[in-house]
Parts: structure tokens; C-alpha cells; sequence
């Protein structure tokens, strides 16, 4: 189909701004964890919108911060990266919250790249009321220094208003080309990857704030059972890391509680993404400091990005 679009969206914004719950809804299913503390997404995360005459492929990327360990210096280096040769680049603001230093520093660095199309969408506008709505708006178009926003839009992803119309301007700014990904792919993170992503998220929830940084999960195994039933059954064991011993005991819970009930959320979001049927086995281990320790962030995924 020669007026076929397609093309590559960055998603970019500060930490916990609403940028994985937009692309879960720009998406329609879940391929981004949610959670209220900052810093949830690590890594550039794809989805794909399939439209009825394009596709575009999200880059859901960490919230860019002022980094205080090395892990941070490299999720901002994935953000930056993001941006490189994409086709769009969405920053997203929240409505209930005023633009500080952070929005007009990711301004600064949208501007470098003058190729892409420049959206910024308002997040969370269900927490507004349309009088203090307007005077956002006002506040966002003086972010763009050196641009001009090709489109400014409200929306929320919570109540689903005006994501229909983000996806299609985002298929309108995309440039003519193939689509990349077979019809009903919303994703192309390694099954793996989304294992990992789905314990972490149970394991955020309800935690103090000092834990989320320090969580990592790592698959130890994971493989298909041989016996035929009429859904697949697959064994996943991983381990979930943490810094320090008090961390590990707060996971634990008595009597090992809240680690079951981490199982027991992450096991119900892993099955509805595998359409079948799981055994999960977690283990907490302690690995100190990894968050600045450049060789066990190569080996948790975390690679310098060059």
C-alpha cells in the first residue's frame, strides 16, 4: 500500500510523568510496568500501534533524572540514544504538575534533534479541572526554545480521553514506508525481558522508597514442560536482587509472606502474557551495590552505551 506510514516514536518526560501508562494505552495491552515510584522503566522498551494505515513502534524510556550512581548516568545514556534517528519524539508533562529545570533541560536535548516531528503530550489531565488545564498549556508552549511543538495534546491515559486521536496524528507524522512487525505484535521484548519486568513491578508494590532503585530481577531458568495439556506450562525460576540484608528481609516478609505474594501477582501478569499456564520460583539475593558497580551492571543488562 503506497500511503502506507511507519516509522519509530520516542516517549521521553522525568521520572513517573505517566510515559509507561501512555503506552500501554497507545498500545492496547500491557508491555510497560506501571508503579508510582520514579525510575520504574530501564530500558527502551518497544510497542507497537497498529493503525489502519500505519504503524509506529514506541520507545518507552526511562524518566531522565539527575543521576546519582552509575546505573543512572546509563539509563540517562539510553534516553539520549532513544532519541537518535526517530521519527517522532513525544515528551510527556503532567498536568497537576508546574515545568521546573527538568522539562527544560529534555526541551534542550529535543531540540538537537530537528529532524523528528515534536509533540508534547499533557498527562494525567483527569486530575485537572479545563480552567487550570488552559494555564498549563500556556507554560508548555514557552518550554519550546529554538522549536515549534508540531502538536500539543492533552489526554489521559487513566480514563482513555483523546488517545484515539494520539494515535492518529502520531500515524500522520510518520514518514511513508512497510510496516516492520506482523499484525498483533505489541511488543519486541524477549518473552524473558518481560518476565523480568512483570516480577519487578510485583515486587515495587507497597515497598518504601528507598527499595525500588536497588531491585533488579535476572532469569536463573526458564523452559517449556514436555507434558502436552490444552494450554502450555512453563517452569520460570528467577532471583530478585537487592543491595543490602534489610532489603532483602522487607522482600521477604515473614515467614517469607510478601515474597509469595510477589509470586503470586507477578505469576498472574505473566500468564496472561504467555497465554499459559506457569510454575514461578523466586530467591532474593543480596548484590551489594550493584547500582555502582559498572561490571555487575554489564551483567545484570545495563551495558555502557557507547
Amino acid at each position: 500500500m503506497s500511503d502506507f506510514r511507519s516509522g519509530f516514536v520516542a516517549i521521553v518526560g522525568r521520572p513517573n510523568v505517566g510515559k509507561s501508562t501512555l503506552i500501554n494505552a497507545l498500545v492496547g495491552s500491557k508491555i510497560a510496568i506501571t508503579s508510582h515510584h520514579p525510575n520504574t522503566t530501564r530500558s527502551a522498551i518497544r510497542g507497537i500501534v497498529h493503525g489502519d494505515n500505519f504503524q509506529a513502534v514506541l520507545v518507552d524510556t526511562p524518566g531522565v533524572h539527575k543521576p546519582k550512581t552509575l546505573l543512572g548516568h546509563r539509563l540517562n545514556a539510553v534516553v539520549d540514544q532513544s532519541m537518535d534517528s526517530v521519527d517522532v519524539v513525544i515528551l510527556c508533562i503532567p498536568a497537576d504538575e508546574t515545568s521546573g529545570a527538568g522539562d527544560v533541560y529534555i526541551a534542550q536535548e529535543i531540540a538537537k534533534h530537528p529532524r523528528a516531528k515534536k509533540f508534547a503530550v499533557i498527562t494525567k489531565t483527569d486530575l485537572l479541572s479545563k480552567e487550570k488545564l488552559a494555564l498549563r498549556l500556556t507554560g508548555i508552549m514557552e518550554l519550546a526554545q529554538g522549536f515549534t511543538w508540531d502538536e500539543i495534546i492533552p489526554v489521559s491515559a487513566a480514563i482513555h480521553d483523546q488517545i484515539d486521536l494520539l494515535n492518529s496524528l502520531i500515524g500522520a507524522a510518520l514518514p511513508t514506508g512497510p510496516a516492520y512487525y506482523p499484525e498483533g505484535t505489541t511488543s519486541d521484548q524477549a518473552i524473558e525481558q518481560l518476565i523480568c519486568e512483570f516480577i519487578r513491578e510485583a515486587a515495587l508494590q507497597d515497598v518504601r522508597e528507598e527499595l525500588p532503585h536497588s531491585i533488579v530481577v535476572t532469569i536463573d531458568e526458564f523452559g517449556e514442560r514436555e507434558e502436552k495439556g490444552s494450554r502450555p506450562f512453563y517452569d520460570v525460576h528467577a532471583t530478585i536482587h537487592v543491595e543490602r540484608d534489610t532489603q532483602r528481609a522487607i522482600l521477604l516478609g515473614h515467614q517469607g509472606t510478601r515474597l509469595k505474594e510477589i509470586g503470586i501477582r507477578a505469576r498472574a501478569d505473566i500468564e496472561r502474557a504467555l497465554v499459559a499456564k506457569i510454575f514461578l520460583g523466586l530467591h532474593i539475593k543480596v548484590s551489594k551495590e550493584w547500582q555502582r558497580d559498572a561490571r555487575m551492571l554489564d551483567k545484570l543488562g545495563f551495558e555502557e552505551r557507547r
